[in-house]
């Protein structure tokens, strides 16, 4: 039953070696620009490739500034609390996600809030968002509080999971109508549009990852984006250490971060950037072989882009019948070399977060059985 699968692999990658679920591509004009990087010995967090990534990623997402940073984590633990997120506050998530999320919520000291993701999307779901307000929050003034817990719900944070858009135009109406900050987790959606708008735009701030794994990488790195001039200016100050600009003096006017990209990986990225469209495009080719290899396939249903979206297709994935299924598929394809992993497990099945408040989780439990990754790299045509 998987047989046809793997060999299909095989053949797209056409190598019987270890096929990796996505790996980096990497050409000439990155190690152009690396060794530029270095020759200039501006390595660090000062250097002109720096200055002009954010440039670029501005102007590909169509956002007016981007700010970069070390990794997504950071990215977002930033926007948080450019977002108003304050210590003690809760911030509503979703359970079906990666760790990072959820991380950046506790290292603000803020609480998390679990809330159901929608089957098309694999992301947060307005209908259970609005359920859960409408039962346990209320707004005091311009603010909303938790009913059950009596703490501030300061902000929300949508994950497009594996490059698919949410639902951001109803997200973004149910938390403007209740005074809720949205943070877009756009980590794994670079190159992904919801009518015409790119992830990571919909609300006043998002954020991006440039992991080793993504659709573009420059080994780590992260960025923010808005369309807020003082968001940005603000965002920059924060992750340069909040140091007064001095020709010589050492002055800091707050806390901040020493969260900034370093210009040997904004070289890199760059170039990555540069390349972005043919590595989407290959990528698309890739999903649509594999949607019309499941065609009239009962025993799966391959993750295709949702309705009036445009996923970059960073990570295909598959949902199987049942649990069973899915590890049964998941020993077959990792035994013939082929990587395939599940998707992530709930977040309030972690000892960490098991403890925090949710709504029902129906959906992301259901998904959390079933859907698997299979390989989605860009080949390489060197």
């Amino acid at each position: 039953m998987f047989d046809n699968l793997i060999q299909f692999i095989k053949g797209w990658y056409k190598t019987d070696d270890f096929i990796p679920l996505h790996e980096p591509r990497f050409g000439a004009l990155d190690r152009k620009y690396v060794m530029d990087a270095i020759d200039s010995t501006f390595v660090s967090s000062v250097g002109e490739y720096v200055n002009r990534f954010e440039r670029d990623l501005a102007k590909y997402v169509g956002s007016r500034r981007a700010i970069v940073t070390v990794n997504g984590t950071s990215a977002l633990q930033v926007a948080l609390r450019l977002a108003g997120v304050e210590s003690g506050d809760e911030v509503i998530t979703q359970p079906l996600t990666f760790i990072a999320t959820a991380n950046a919520i506790a290292h603000s000291n803020a609480h998390p809030i679990f809330i159901d993701v929608n089957r098309e999307t694999l992301g947060l779901c307005p209908d259970a968002l609005e359920t859960f307000l409408d039962q346990c929050a209320e707004k005091r003034d311009t603010r909303t509080y938790n009913k059950v817990t009596g703490r501030r719900i300061s902000a929300m944070v949508p994950m497009h999971t594996f490059g698919h858009p949410c639902q951001m135009e109803r997200l973004v109406e149910v938390a403007d109508a209740w005074g809720i900050a949205v943070v877009e987790d756009a980590a794994e959606a670079l190159g992904s549009t919801r009518n015409g708008k790119h992830c990571g735009t919909f609300g006043r701030i998002g954020i991006f990852s440039f992991n080793g794994n993504k659709t573009i990488t420059c080994g780590g790195g992260g960025a923010i984006v808005t369309d807020d001039e003082v968001l940005a200016d603000r965002a920059k100050h924060l992750t340069t250490t909040a140091k007064i600009s001095h020709p010589w003096e050492f002055v800091h006017d707050e806390i901040g971060y020493n969260y900034r990209m370093p210009n040997l990986n904004a070289a890199l990225a760059c170039a990555q950037l540069e390349q972005i469209d043919e590595l989407l495009a290959d990528k698309r080719l890739l999903a649509q072989s594999y949607a019309e290899l499941f065609t009239n396939c009962n025993w799966v249903k391959f993750v295709e882009e949702p309705a009036g979206c445009r996923s970059n297709y960073w990570l295909n994935a598959v949902v199987l019948s049942d649990q069973k299924q899915r590890d049964a598929f998941l020993e077959k394809t990792n035994e013939a070399g082929v990587m395939t992993r599940p998707i992530w497990q709930l977040m309030t099945d972690l000892k960490m977060y098991r403890n925090f408040q949710t709504g029902p989780l129906d959906n992301a439990r259901w998904l959390q059985e079933r859907v698997v990754n299979i390989p989605s790299s860009a080949r390489k045509h060197e």
